[in-house]
């Protein structure tokens, strides 16, 4: 386990469990993260079963997510698998 920060820009493309906080999260198709996220973009393409905390989230049909999203904007391509509750804030 662990915790990821980093201010600027990360990209995911390896399997990690513990929590990533970032201004902006990128998770590739074969990323597999256990843990929660915090950014102010999050866009997401592999597996992830954690919490995400983000003004915007953008789930790519690739991704495999399980948990709850909150965010000011969502977007979802179709073909993601997604088992979810969300919240939207102003």
């Amino acid at each position: 386990g662990g915790e990821l920060v980093e201010k600027d820009k990360i990209i995911i493309d390896a399997k990690i469990n513990g929590d990533i906080t970032a201004g902006e999260i990128i998770t590739h198709p074969n990323s597999n993260i256990k843990g929660n996220i915090k950014s102010q973009v999050a866009s997401l393409g592999g597996k992830l079963k954690g919490n995400v905390s983000s003004d915007r989230i953008d789930i790519k049909k690739t991704a495999n997510i399980e948990g709850v999203l909150n965010q000011k904007t969502l977007s979802i391509e179709e073909g993601a698998h997604l088992k979810i509750k969300t919240e939207t804030y102003k």
